[in-house]
């Protein structure tokens, strides 16, 4: 267990001097003042944690100044505001980022060796906010860097989860899911803000009646209503003064305690309210599996979409600003459909509420909405049972009916007697049940719908959104995703960022397109030199860190071949585990196989309901331990997974990769994020041409990319004549070999059936065409085993890699949603 860390008994604790002060001392002040009346701590007993404590408050100091004078001088400006609307922000620990974005990590650094401790155990000491599940998450929160980077004024809403993404431990090599309690010591970063409350009603009914002005109106009596009630956390910009909002809800009761029924001895009751209120925040992505889940999930969207739109009407109404200008102060994103009945409730607000008429209203409502669609995949275009939705809003019911009508009148208008067409672009599925669809709904009433890669989009139009891209092409753009190289190689690479620096300054950091000056570098022997020693002390790194977490010892001079990214089918894991088995059968058929040595690293979670990810993770534990045990492997063949992934243990595994693993099926991966980060620290992808990888390679250069696999249009076209996984598997006796030895038991201890599932599933259906894409992919690993055997060559590939990737910053996105989209303009912040 790692020593806890002391204060020196050195000065007293003073509390003169402005806890603004940015000096070095004023810093240290700050900071022991912050142990000693923040945390109530004197320094022979402060724990790890009061002294994680302190300096997060510290840092929020300077935070919170920047974001009241953010405040100050956006307040009575004729501006327009961005508002973000996700249900995940995978934010990542907050100190060390804000460290660099403030310009004082190395200020902090001396402070910590001055006081006599390590300031890495106090980084570690941070628990991760588990606000998102993946890449959705963490592409949210890489935006809203870079909107206060780019000094544009935004606010990002979404749900403060009292219990976020479970943490991961694999037992026995399955995944087993605990309850990530990221809450319970504290979180410093965030202010609770009990006067800013809104009122969330589910259920009822409503009732038609006539107002004033003699206009027909609906009144919606509901069942139940909720509390829900603001919880701010400032988002920094990169060495800029501008400091956006980040506001989550959390949903409690209007009244919490039922005394009468206490009274009279009904315990459970008295606080019946205030379980079902907070159960409503409790935990990210419940499974939806059961009806009860799904319901869930609803009241969940609901809610955190109800309090982010009566939180913009009251911060416009304040500064007095009339409601059929709205559009012209807010500009409104869904991060895909989770956001999508905001275009219901603001209608509902906007009429009911407000007394709006219909059209004006309608107007405004178009014209504040962008959808970001994030999906190809049938099953994750949202659609909500009828009875369930009606439900549980009567009234949102009534609104989209009465929007689908209109709006199928407008596509008969449109195109007369195409029954077929009007059914395939209704906002209710009736083609077996009755579903409310929310991509349909976000398509409809939104001025803007964009896809997060070229391929992406250019399918969406084509495919999944074609009959709403024909009716209203302009309505289309394109807004390839990007990431923050602030956090994923300046925080997590500090090695190669110095190098870099070294070598081109460290304005590249703002305009990632400057990192092109590197390309010459790649030419230079002694650069090259450098670089490789950055990238083996990172190899170290992870080494020792996966020793520690698995007990699996890696040598950091072979080939670390990653693939981290969520577990599912469609990203093929498989896929690179049956590659791993092949050249273990090689090995086995022939002990002196030439092969150089490699380390293959997986990571990544699997949703608790989801059994054929969760097996996967297992038969890879399973190959693991059987290559990492035989003898006759002799240290040619690692297999490690690594548990837990998160932003947190992300740092340590980007930039130690040499070879990133991007394999999933053409036409099914939107964008993928991964692949930046991983490209953006030097090391080379082998991929399909899927999402953003077609980008990537077209950047990076053809021939610094190992290219595989079919294309998305070879794969529709297998698809629609009937593809037939066992002709491959007839067809390649490597294939064969690999499948029998898992179908035998020889990785299950004879067991035959703990992997039949996976087997049939891929002999008899195979729905994501690994047998296909099996042959093209083992060819191209053997090109990869003889590239890095040249180490200069590979290392070239390398540099190339990092200097092209600037397109790939989420600065270069958000300017592009800023003038295609939001249309909203940077607001410097000045600090007297």
């Amino acid at each position: 267990m790692a020593k806890k860390p002391k204060l020196k008994q050195s000065e007293p604790v003073s509390c003169t001097g402005g806890r603004a002060d940015m000096s070095l001392d004023g810093l240290r002040r700050t900071f022991r003042e912050h142990v000693f009346y923040t945390q109530g701590r004197f320094p022979s007993v402060a724990t790890r944690n009061d002294l994680y404590m302190a300096f997060a408050y510290t840092v929020r100091d300077q935070l919170l100044h920047r974001w009241i004078k953010t405040v100050e001088q956006m307040a009575g400006k004729d501006l327009k505001i961005v508002s973000y609307l996700s249900a995940e922000f995978l934010l990542g620990p907050h100190l060390e980022n804000n460290l660099i974005n403030l310009g004082i990590y190395d200020d902090v650094l001396g402070i910590a060796k001055e006081e006599g401790f390590d300031i890495q155990v106090i980084f570690d000491q941070e628990e991760e906010p588990g606000l998102g599940n993946g890449g959705l998450g963490r592409l949210a929160a890489c935006y809203l860097d870079s909107l206060a980077s780019l000094e544009v004024p935004a606010i990002g809403y979404g749900i403060r989860y009292e219990f976020g993404i479970f943490d991961q431990e694999i037992r026995d090599g399955w995944q087993v899911e605990r309850t990530d309690q990221w809450l319970r010591l504290g979180n410093p970063w965030e202010l609770a803000r009990p006067e800013i409350t809104c009122r969330v009603s589910f259920g009822g009914r409503t009732e038609p009646y006539q107002d004033d002005r003699g206009r027909y109106r609906v009144r919606w009596i509901p069942h139940r209503t909720v509390k829900g009630v603001a919880y701010d956390t400032p988002i920094l910009g990169y060495r800029v003064n501008t400091c956006n909002l980040l506001r989550l809800w959390k949903a409690e009761a209007i009244e919490s305690f039922e005394f009468e029924a206490f009274n009279v001895g009904d315990y459970y009751g008295a606080v019946d309210e205030k379980i079902y209120s907070e159960n409503i925040t409790k935990v990210l992505y419940p499974n939806d599996e059961p009806v009860q889940g799904k319901q869930l999930r609803l009241e969940q969207q609901y809610f955190f979409v109800s309090c982010s739109l009566q939180d913009m009407l009251r911060i416009y109404k304040l500064g007095g600003g009339k409601l059929d200008r709205f559009s012209r102060h807010f500009a409104i994103q869904l991060n895909d459909t989770h956001p999508a009945l905001g275009v219901a409730e603001l209608m509902r607000l906007l009429v009911d509420e407000e007394g709006m008429d219909w059209e004006p209203a309608w107007d405004v409502t178009c014209k504040t909405f962008g959808y970001t669609n994030h999906t190809l995949l049938p099953e994750a275009l949202e659609k909500w049972p009828v009875e369930l939705f009606a439900g549980l809003f009567p009234r949102h019911m009534e609104i989209i009916y009465e929007i689908n009508r209109r709006f199928l009148d407008e596509v008969r208008r449109r195109w007369p007697g195409d029954e077929a067409r009007v059914a395939r672009m209704s906002l209710i599925d009736e083609s077996g049940g009755r579903f409310v669809r929310m991509a349909h709904l976000a398509c409809v009433g939104s001025h803007a719908i964009n896809g997060v890669a070229e391929l992406h989009s250019r399918l969406l139009k084509e495919d999944v959104l074609r009959d709403f891209h024909e009716m209203t092409p302009e309505k289309f753009s394109n807004k390839t995703n990007g990431v923050t190289p602030r956090r994923f190689l300046v925080l997590a690479n500090p090695g190669l960022t110095r190098l870099i620096e070294g070598k081109i300054g460290d304005t590249w950091i703002r305009r990632p397109e400057e990192l092109r000056k590197l390309e010459p570098c790649a030419d230079d022997p002694a650069f090259r030199e450098e670089w490789r020693r950055v990238k083996l002390e990172n190899k170290k790194n992870l080494a020792r860190v996966i020793r520690e977490r698995t007990g699996i010892e890696v040598d950091p001079a072979s080939m670390f071949d990653i693939q981290v990214k969520r577990l599912h089918e469609y990203k093929r894991q498989h896929l690179n585990v049956l590659h791993i088995i092949a050249l273990y059968d090689r090995i086995k058929r022939n002990p002196s196989y030439d092969l150089c040595p490699r380390t293959f690293i997986f990571g990544g979670k699997a949703a608790p309901g989801y059994f054929m990810a969760k097996l996967i993770i297992k038969l890879i534990n399973s190959v693991g331990d059987t290559v990492n045990r035989d003898p006759d492997v002799n240290g040619r063949l690692k297999v490690v997974f690594f548990p837990d992934l998160n932003v947190k243990n992300a740092k340590f595994i980007y930039p130690a990769a040499d070879l990133s693993e991007q394999i999933s099926t053409a036409g099914k991966e939107a964008s993928g994020t991964g692949n930046m980060k991983f490209s953006m620290n030097g090391a080379l992808t082998i991929g399909t041409l899927d999402g953003a990888n077609v980008e990537i390679r077209e950047e990076v250069g053809a021939e610094n990319f190992f290219l595989f696999g079919l294309t998305a249009e070879e794969v529709y076209s297998l698809k629609r004549d009937g593809y037939r996984p066992m002709e491959y598997f007839q067809a390649n006796p490597e294939l064969q070999r690999v499948v029998e030895r898992i179908a035998s038991g020889y990785f299950s201890n004879g067991d035959r059936e703990l992997f039949k599932p996976l087997v049939d599933a891929l002999m008899f259906h195979d729905t994501f065409m690994l047998f296909a894409d099996f042959g093209s992919y083992a060819d191209v690993q053997g090109r990869v085993d003889e590239a890095y055997r040249d180490r200069e060559h590979w290392t070239r590939m390398s540099i190339l890699n990092s200097a092209r990737m600037g397109k790939f910053s989420s600065d270069r996105a958000i300017r592009e949603y800023c003038e295609d989209i939001w249309k909203v303009k940077p607001v410097p912040i000045l600090l007297e």
